[in-house]
């Protein structure tokens, strides 16, 4: 899949008017939306979903930022233990020319290892991680249907939506160009298939123990299925 490129918007010596803010609603295109975003406050943060703008809303602690927080932890161990493969949180993604998104969390494979995303000279990432993770208040949140068929579209393998409210999470596969849900296996631990070594232990991370869910995930990590993941990386890059 082809990533597509969002030059710095060109300057010259003659005044130019500012661009118009960003407000919720708004349908733009990429460009029209990136022109207007960079303009604006870096303590305001906006997506383009579908062609549609929205504005974020305060964070709340329990329902979101904490929980996003223990992804991030969760995320960065795999990444410590995993060279070329690269966790970020809340880090702006230029999907396509209808979506710019800030998923809570990401995990890619670095593009000179064969991942599907780079960085660009400005520092965004351009093209779709290979794992996005999403906090969610619920199954009415856009997270599981605007923005899921965003990634669906954009190559996301691997989609996570953890529903705080529902104390709930979803863990979606694509395959043959859809979503399907993978389930947590007997001793109810979920495998990433695209990550391996990258084990959830779903329902210890629901009730808030982070201390099994990490000790699950080096479980995974001590696995021959990663270590052959690592190497396949290094004879790559």
């Amino acid at each position: 899949m082809a990533i597509q490129t969002f030059p710095a918007v060109p300057t010259t010596d003659v005044e130019r008017e500012p661009p118009p803010p960003l407000e919720n609603g708004d349908h733009l295109t990429a460009a029209e939306f990136w022109e207007r975003y960079v303009a604006t406050p870096e303590d305001i943060h906006a997506e383009l979903i579908e062609g549609v703008v929205f504005m974020a809303s305060p964070i709340r602690v329990k329902r979101h930022s904490h929980p996003s927080g223990v992804i991030v932890g969760w995320l960065s161990v795999y990444e410590a233990a995993t060279p070329l493969v690269q966790s970020s949180s809340a880090g702006t993604v230029r999907l396509d020319a209808d979506n710019t998104v800030e998923p809570d969390a990401f995990l890619r494979i670095e593009a000179t290892a064969g991942g599907q995303s780079r960085i660009g000279d400005d520092d965004y990432l351009d093209g779709a991680p290979e794992l996005v993770v999403e906090i969610a208040a619920s199954t009415v949140s856009r997270d599981l249907h605007e923005k899921k068929r965003a990634y669906r579209r954009n190559g996301v393998q691997e989609y996570i939506v953890w529903r705080t409210r529902d104390r709930a999470l979803d863990w979606f596969r694509l395959r043959a160009g859809r979503y399907e849900r993978i389930e947590p296996d007997a001793d109810g631990i979920i495998h990433s298939e695209v990550f391996p070594g990258l084990w959830l232990a779903a329902d210890k991370l629901l009730n808030g123990d982070l201390a099994g869910v990490l000790a699950e995930l080096q479980k995974g990590l001590a696995t021959p299925e990663h270590a052959a993941f690592v190497a396949k990386l290094a004879r790559r890059a």
